[in-house]
């Protein structure tokens, strides 16, 4: 059996899954200030409870952004840590490849544009069709991709920016209180496994959209 840590916190979410002997083991924590410092005390409940030790992890799969800056950079920290203390190889999706898996998985629709708030009156945009994560960029809300009724939008961005962002895609169904969930990033390994996703001894690294992290937003 292998065993599978998954790790995301590009949000304002943070979850945390264990795989091991076929059954999956999850921490989720939302609308908590500085949800990402939590990820450490999230791993010690979920090796505990699958009896587990991380020296005992065959991968981790992560999510390396877009999303916040900080999250970001907690998230992939995390894995660097883990992975270079226990030699343990890793693998990392889009944030918005796994916002638009979890859709696909709850909603079980094939055409869903992914929007989560960047600040600074831009989202990270992607659109995922047919299970594949076909666009991933930043953009203006009102520049976006004009999509069409069979499309459905997901992330934070859809709460933030709704008018302009259905009145420039043409979507009339958005959920903006969707979020990341690492039990998802699990699955969409073991989904995407056999298409030559591998795991890598590669310095796990993180996915910025905008070259200037560090700009506050004036809003």
């Amino acid at each position: 059996m292998i065993n599978l840590l998954a790790i995301d916190t590009c949000t304002n979410t943070c979850s945390v899954s264990l795989y091991t002997q076929g059954e999956i083991f999850s921490r989720f924590v939302q609308d908590v200030n500085k949800s990402s410092g939590l990820i450490l005390s999230l791993c010690d409940e979920i090796f505990k409870a699958g009896q587990l030790l991380p020296s005992a992890l065959d991968g981790i799969i992560y999510t390396k952004g877009p999303g916040s800056f900080t999250g970001v950079r907690m998230c992939v920290s995390v894995v660097q840590g883990i992975s270079l203390a226990y030699n343990i190889p890793t693998v990392g999706f889009s944030t918005l490849e796994l916002l638009g898996f979890g859709a696909f998985k709850k909603y079980n629709i094939s055409k869903i544009a992914i929007a989560l708030d960047a600040r600074m009156n831009e989202v990270y945009w992607g659109i995922y069709q047919n299970q594949i994560l076909c666009k991933e960029s930043l953009q203006k809300p009102d520049e976006v991709d004009i999509l069409g009724k069979y499309f459905i939008g997901v992330g934070d961005g859809w709460g933030v920016y709704d008018n302009e962002l259905i009145q420039q895609t043409g979507i009339n169904t958005c959920f903006a209180n969707f979020y990341p969930k690492a039990e998802n990033l699990i699955v969409l390994y073991l989904t995407c496994a056999n298409q030559h996703i591998n795991f890598s001894n590669k310095l796990a690294l993180p996915t910025y959209l905008r070259n200037n992290v560090a700009h506050k937003s004036l809003k």
